[in-house]
């Protein structure tokens, strides 16, 4: 199993439309970023991932697993890329009991290396086990 960080702005899509949604279950769609869409070819069936929620909050807020993998986005207009940006499909695992901020994470040594802290831009980012882990405690996420 592969992880990874997922970032969301809560007023386009939050933690809370996740749940609300079908199933718990969306598209993530809408990247055009070269480098997340090719961290999103990369996911398998069953991986799982932190939801972020960026701008104002910039704290993990829960866990989503990928229930499909990589295939091209329909709404992929810019004609820049030869098979287009793509999209994977998302449904919530459960929530944090307390959600993990950015601070937090910047401030825990174990977690220096994790790219949230080296590349805070990134939308959809990988994450290690081991970071996922600790994550996941700081979280009381289970």
């Amino acid at each position: 199993m592969k992880y990874f960080l997922f970032k969301s702005e809560p007023n386009t899509w939050s933690w809370q439309n996740q749940l609300d949604a079908k199933n718990q279950t969306t598209e993530w769609d809408g990247v055009r970023n070269f480098q997340a869409n090719n961290v999103m070819k990369a996911m398998k069936i069953g991986d799982r991932g932190f939801f972020y929620h960026s701008v104002n909050e910039k704290r993990i807020v829960g866990v989503v697993e990928v229930t499909k993998e990589w295939e091209v986005d329909p709404t992929d207009h810019t004609g820049r890329s030869k098979e287009g940006f793509g999209m994977v499909t998302l449904k919530a695992v459960g929530p944090f009991a307390n959600p993990v901020t950015l601070d937090e994470v910047k401030n825990e040594p174990k977690l220096e290396s994790m790219v949230l802290v080296n590349n805070s831009r990134l939308s959809v980012q990988p994450v290690t086990a081991s970071e996922f882990r600790h994550v996941c405690r700081l979280g009381g996420f289970k």
